[in-house]
C-alpha cells in the first residue's frame, strides 16, 4: 500500500503544519476590475510577497508605469510586498535598466512574440537586446524568461519549451553573471538545463504543473495554460526537482486569472480559449496537495519528503534568489481537507474567475 501524506508531513498534535509565509515568484494580477478581484486572494493562498508579471495592456515597459502599477497593488493589499518587473520591449535601453535599478525594480520579463497572453509586443531577436542584458548583468537585475519558441515549422506547444533551451544556454554563456529565471518549467529537459547552468540560473515551477499532464488540459479548458502540461515523465521530473532541496527550483505559480467566459471560448463558445490557470487563492495548499497525490500514486517515495524542509521550495529559495529577507510571518495549514475550492466573483458580480480543481477539497490555511 502506498504511503500517505499523513505519514510524512510534520503535523503538530492539534493537526496543523506551520510554515513561513510563502513567496510566489510569478503572478499575474492584471489591472482594473480583475486586479481588484484577484489581488485580495494573495494572502488567502499563504503568500506575503510576490513577483509581478508586466504583460498588461499596454505592457509595463517603463519604470514609471511599473511604479504606478505597484502603487495600485499596494493600495489594494498593504500586507503584501510586490516585486515589480518590466516588459522586455524594443523601446528598452541600458539607460532604462539603470533607472530601474535606482527605483527598486527587480527584473525584466521576456516573452517571445505571440507565445502567450498579451505577448504580441514580445521578443523576436534576442541578439538585439544584448546591450540591455549586459547592463542588467552590471546592475544585477533579473532576466525572467518565458521559455518557449513560437509555434511554426517543427515547433508545437508540446516541444516549444525544449526548442527554447538552446537560447537559455546561449544567454547564460554570453552573460554568465546575469541572474536568469527559466519561468514555469514543464519538462525534464528544462529541469536538466537549469541544473547544467551555473548558480545564477534557476527555474520556477507552478503548483498546477506539479499535478497536470497533457491529458488533463485536452478535455478541460480550465486546465489549459502556456506552457501546456506535458508527459507523466515530465511531471515526475518537476515533482522531483521541487522536493530535491536544490536552491535552483522554487515556487512561481504563474497564476493567471481570466474571466470564466474567456476560458469557455466566449459567449457562444466559438472563440479561442484563454490560456492560464488560476491558483492564487490556494497556492500553498495546491503544492502540498500535489506532493500528497504524488506519494499516494507512487510518483514519489515518502522517504524523499521526510528529508526536506517544505519552506525551502515554498518560501526560502525564492526570497534568497531575489535578495529578499526571509519572512517572519507564519502560516499554518490544516491536516484535514475541509475547505472546498471555490471560484471568486468580483464585488459587482461582473467577473467570475474559476479556480484550479474547482469544487474539490483542500486544506484550510490560517495566518498566525
Amino acid at each position: 500500500m502506498a504511503s500517505t501524506a499523513q505519514e510524512w508531513l510534520p503535523w503538530s498534535d492539534d493537526g496543523f503544519l506551520t510554515l513561513p509565509a510563502s513567496f510566489d515568484a510569478h503572478v499575474h494580477l492584471r489591472d482594473g476590475a480583475m486586479m481588484r478581484a484577484v489581488t485580495r486572494t494573495i494572502r488567502q493562498g499563504g503568500a506575503d510577497a510576490v513577483y509581478v508579471m508586466p504583460n498588461l495592456v499596454p505592457p509595463i515597459t517603463t519604470v514609471q508605469l511599473a511604479l504606478d502599477y505597484q502603487k495600485r497593488l499596494q493600495e489594494l493589499e498593504p500586507n503584501v510586498k510586490f516585486l515589480m518587473s518590466l516588459y522586455l520591449h524594443e523601446s528598452m535601453t541600458p539607460e532604462v535598466i539603470k533607472d530601474a535599478k535606482r527605483e527598486g525594480i527587480s527584473g525584466v520579463k521576456s516573452y517571445p512574440a505571440g507565445v502567450t497572453t498579451n505577448s504580441s509586443s514580445g521578443v523576436v531577436d534576442y541578439a538585439s537586446f544584448y546591450p540591455v542584458f549586459a547592463e542588467m548583468e552590471r546592475q544585477d537585475l533579473v532576466l525572467n524568461l518565458h521559455g518557449e519558441m513560437p509555434s511554426g515549422k517543427d515547433v508545437t506547444i508540446l516541444n516549444a519549451e525544449e526548442k527554447f533551451l538552446p537560447t537559455l544556454l546561449e544567454l547564460h554563456t554570453r552573460f554568465p553573471s546575469l541572474r536568469i529565471v527559466l519561468e514555469h518549467c514543464t519538462t525534464a529537459a528544462a529541469v536538466e538545463a537549469v541544473k547544467s547552468c551555473g548558480p545564477k540560473v534557476v527555474g520556477t515551477i507552478t503548483a498546477h504543473h506539479l499535478s497536470l499532464i497533457v491529458d488533463d488540459f485536452a478535455g478541460d479548458s480550465y486546465n489549459y495554460c502556456k506552457p501546456v502540461p506535458k508527459t507523466p515523465e515530465d511531471r515526475h521530473a518537476l515533482l522531483s526537482a521541487a522536493v530535491s532541496g536544490n536552491y535552483k527550483f522554487f515556487l512561481g505559480t504563474d497564476s493567471a486569472p481570466h474571466p470564466a467566459i474567456a476560458k469557455r471560448g466566449g459567449p457562444d463558445g466559438n472563440a479561442k480559449h484563454a490560456a492560464g490557470v488560476f491558483t492564487q487563492p490556494y497556492a500553498t495548499q495546491y503544492v502540498l496537495d500535489a506532493f500528497e497525490m504524488a506519494v499516494e500514486k507512487g510518483f514519489l517515495d515518502a522517504s524523499q519528503l521526510k528529508r526536506i524542509d517544505f519552506a525551502d521550495f515554498l518560501s526560502q529559495f525564492g526570497r534568497d534568489f531575489y535578495r529578499e529577507p526571509r519572512s517572519k510571518r507564519r502560516i499554518r495549514v490544516a491536516r484535514e481537507k475541509t475547505e472546498r475550492l471555490l471560484s471568486i466573483v468580483s464585488n459587482d458580480g461582473d467577473i467570475e474567475v474559476v479556480v484550479f480543481r474547482r469544487g474539490e477539497m483542500t486544506r484550510r490555511l490560517e495566518w498566525l
